[in-house]
């Protein structure tokens, strides 16, 4: 099914919801075609979420399998001292993560091809897969903290815009167990969705809200209403606002989380994408704790309105892991 327009055309580029949802869709039918062929996701060990990967292996370990999961690359070296010191955090990580993530180990030495594939300049550096879309991650060694905060974004997008939910882990399972066949997410539920954007098209954001949350509630995967959601969320914060006030708050008051965060979202409603996101990671440079974290999260909000293919989102989320490294 495709997204329906959300009544947010000056908003949302709809090119890049489009091929994000063609990404949704593609990996859909991987995960379908392995439960069909016995080979979905199922229990694996702790070990098998550590991996390491070769250019012979890269389709089948890492492109397909972020089909299934987000797949994070540490690109490594024997020689190289930092990534002696990065990689163990990245694996105690990956383990904690509980199935969400899967870690492929790539030795730079042995696998120039996709060194340069991925146009690495230096080691280490970390990159991710998520439904066959590379992004980088960040480069040089970091604090366990930092990289938590990084990966914790590349989930909730991962789960959020492409329904990965990540694989089955079982402590007592033995490493390299054959997976079980994943299960077949619920649906349809056209009624609903429709009731959603009947709601968006009377102005009830809130009752748009709620139709889409019922959706997910059974489909936590559900593409069009994970997109709906985050739209119609937006415009129920906005509705009530006084543009000219909050614009007045936020001027006159740079270090005022809230301000801020109001007026990035009257910048992304008024179609001034850079801006709302240009607005909220000068916040986070600016900011630290619980207040960086709320702008942060408000920030990934808006970019899943946007869509994870709109090159404005690609280049705020680099400005963003330089904003919190």
């Amino acid at each position: 099914m495709q997204p329906r327009n959300m009544s947010m055309s000056g908003v949302v580029d709809l090119a890049a919801v489009k091929a994000a949802q063609e990404a949704k869709a593609k990996a859909e039918q991987a995960r379908a075609e392995a439960a069909r062929q016995g080979g979905g996701t199922g229990a694996l060990s702790p070990a098998d979420l550590v991996i390491d990967v070769d250019e012979a292996g890269f389709e089948r370990d890492v492109l397909q399998r972020s089909t299934e999961v987000p797949v994070v690359i540490d690109f490594w070296a024997e020689w190289c001292e930092p990534c002696k010191q990065l990689s163990p955090v990245l694996e105690q990580l990956v383990v904690e993560y509980n199935g969400r993530l899967l870690l492929a180990k790539i030795d730079v030495d042995a696998n120039q091809m996709l060194m340069q594939q991925f146009g690495v300049q230096g080691i280490p550096a970390v990159f991710a897969v998520v439904a066959g879309q590379a992004l980088p991650l960040f480069q040089g060694a970091a604090g366990k903290e930092q990289i938590q905060q990084t990966l914790d974004q590349l989930v909730q997008v991962a789960e959020q815009r492409f329904g990965l939910t990540g694989l089955q882990v079982d402590p007592d399972a033995e490493p390299g167990a054959a997976p079980q066949p994943a299960a077949v997410p619920a649906g349809p539920y056209d009624a609903l969705l429709e009731a959603a954007v009947q709601a968006l098209d009377a102005g009830d954001f809130g009752g748009a809200v709620q139709a889409y949350k019922n959706v997910l509630s059974d489909d936590p995967g559900n593409s069009e209403a994970k997109l709906g959601l985050a739209q119609a969320e937006l415009l129920h914060r906005v509705q009530n606002l006084d543009p000219q006030q909050v614009r007045k708050d936020a001027a006159e008051k740079p270090g005022d989380v809230p301000a801020q965060i109001a007026a990035a979202d009257l910048d992304l409603v008024g179609g001034h994408v850079e801006d709302a996101f240009g607005r909220l990671i000068d916040t986070v440079r600016r900011t630290a704790g619980d207040d960086r974290d709320a702008v942060r999260l408000r920030l990934l909000e808006l970019f899943e309105v946007v869509g994870a293919e709109d090159p404005r989102v690609s280049a705020a989320r680099r400005a963003l892991s330089r904003a919190l490294f």
